[in-house]
């Protein structure tokens, strides 16, 4: 889930989930619903366009810490 009030442009929202689908197939999970929810908003002024590589690293590096720590 990412809500609007942490990302308000749709394209963010949409670049977040890609991700999230993404860093996901890295992982074997239990069949299952899963649910990832952000809780933080990502600041408009770092990162000014949703399809920057700087936002890329920066969801997928907190993507893989909170995978990983789910797998263990």
């Amino acid at each position: 889930m990412v809500p609007k009030r942490w990302a308000k442009r749709a394209v963010t929202r949409n670049a977040i989930k890609r991700q999230i689908y993404a860093v996901s197939r890295d992982y074997s999970f239990p069949v299952a619903a899963h649910v990832v929810r952000l809780r933080s908003g990502f600041d408009r002024a770092q990162f000014v366009s949703a399809e920057s590589d700087a936002l890329k690293r920066a969801v997928r590096a907190e993507l893989q810490n909170l995978f990983a720590k789910a797998a263990a």
